[in-house]
């Protein structure tokens, strides 16, 4: 550290402007996981509260508006609900996609037996509730919803884990954050596979050739993403074209996104101790050596940060705070009825959730830790598995994405339902479980404590 450092520390770090009083706190408040899960509740009341008032057909109108491009017989329209669903949806599962290929590189689904009791619950927990919902609905109209009740809505669960404080475990949140990934996997699968129309493989090929493309420039070491932003518009395009759900696109790009920095910590270093060789002066302007190496440094110092990482860090905001709120305001619109209550395909949802979602979950964790396959942690007692795999109940947003895709009408609305209920349901009976077993633990705590305070009382005389 030089002597002008040791005088003023504040030289060691970047310089501040009066903005940042707003942008830094404003920053340290979107990195809290759990306040995206509070804004997305919020929405989905505003958007149940206006479906059920009297401004619900200007409300439910709005989002069929038609908005796109018209010239003569040409037409590229789709009411604004769709752009949402299928555009602005695909930014959410592009940044699902490299939270997936993060875990699996350098996350929890790196170690095999740790993982495999993640992906045994998110297996059973994807596979019970879609049986159980189609032993009541088969050969009934409601039968090819199967997979609204098989995914997880990580926000809310994340959200409902900040309420319980201490009362939830941090193995818990760990164990629920890779379930929700693996059932994510899960939840575009069932988009591609069953909620995809006729394939027209010609637009499907153009559409691979275009990723194989977008693999060749990473390979090429091309980093400017004007350039990826264009390939990805196309691929989109193509896809859904295609037949197949657009939003698959922003999976396969997210899968396709390097986890390594360009620049390694190493050669960073060495670059940076090359700038700070340089004596104090105003030297870093003109077209100078000096100012090219500063140059070179910033660069240096972004691409060090792995593109899976920066791009996460990026979107992950705008798709929290700005796609998932405006995607429930579309969709969470359901009126309320004692008829609709009573609908076969509500009640079908309520049960795979609120039933099929925890036992599976349990089942298939148990199966996999007697079998060997995967191993349990202590702190994470098969009481706090069945707490958590009631929260996983919760399957607001990926399940009404699916109903969108599954059902129209009257299905449609009674599957909003169910999913409403079932996530009531869900939240309340696993906070209110892993509230009762915190409760308990820390009783036993405080027991055990006494104990010990009283047996080093008695021995305490004898010690002496």
């Amino acid at each position: 550290m030089d002597q002008d450092q040791k005088a003023d520390p504040r030289l060691g770090r970047l310089p501040r402007e009066p903005i940042d009083r707003f942008t830094r706190p404003l920053a340290r408040f979107l990195r809290i996981e759990t306040v995206s899960g509070a804004v997305l509740l919020i929405a989905a009341m505003v958007a149940f509260g206006l479906s059920n008032s009297a401004w619900a057909d200007g409300f439910l109108a709005f989002w069929d508006t038609p908005i796109g491009l018209r010239a003569g017989s040409f037409q590229f329209q789709r009411p604004l609900r769709d752009w949402i669903n299928d555009g602005l949806m695909t930014f959410f599962f592009f940044v699902v996609a490299l939270e997936l290929k993060r875990e699996l590189v350098v996350g929890e689904l790196r170690e095999p037996r740790v993982a495999a009791l993640s992906i045994a619950a998110a297996a059973g927990g994807m596979l019970a509730p879609a049986a159980l919902y189609l032993m009541l609905q088969f050969g009934q109209p409601g039968e090819h919803g199967w997979g609204v009740v098989m995914a997880t809505d990580t926000a809310f669960v994340i959200g409902c884990l900040a309420l319980l404080g201490r009362n939830a475990p941090r193995r818990l949140r760990v164990f629920l954050l890779s379930l929700a990934v693996v059932d994510d996997i899960g939840a575009i699968l069932v988009v591609a596979i069953g909620y995809s129309s006729g394939v027209g493989w010609v637009a499907l090929a153009v559409g691979i050739t275009g990723l194989a493309i977008v693999y060749g420039l990473r390979q090429l070491g091309i980093r400017n993403v004007l350039i990826y932003v264009l390939a990805g518009i196309l691929i989109w395009l193509a896809i859904d074209a295609s037949g197949i759900h657009p939003t698959v696109a922003g999976v396969a790009l997210g899968l396709l996104t390097p986890t390594r920095g360009w620049v390694s910590d190493r050669r960073l270093r060495a670059i940076l101790r090359r700038v700070l060789a340089y004596p104090p002066g105003n030297h870093w302007s003109g077209d100078t050596e000096d100012r090219k190496l500063l140059r070179s440094a910033g660069k240096a110092t972004r691409e060090a940060l792995a593109p899976v990482e920066r791009l996460e860090l990026i979107l992950h905001p705008w798709v929290a705070f700005g796609v998932m709120p405006l995607f429930a305001l579309a969709n969470a619109g359901v009126h309320v009825s004692l008829a609709g209550l009573a609908n076969p395909v509500t009640l079908a949802v309520v049960i795979g959730f609120a039933l099929g979602k925890p036992v599976g979950i349990l089942a298939f964790a148990w199966l996999a830790v007697r079998s060997g396959v995967a191993v349990r942690p202590k702190a994470l007692g098969w009481g706090v598995l069945a707490g958590g795999g009631m929260l996983a109940g919760i399957g607001f947003t990926m399940a009404l994405f699916i109903a969108e895709l599954a059902f129209k009408d009257e299905l449609l609305e009674a599957a909003k339902l169910g999913i409403l209920v079932a996530s009531v349901i869900s939240a309340a009976g696993g906070l209110s479980l892993l509230a009762w077993l915190g409760h308990i633990g820390r009783r036993r705590a405080a027991i055990a404590s006494a104990a010990d305070a009283g047996q080093h009382e008695i021995m305490l005389p004898r010690a002496l």
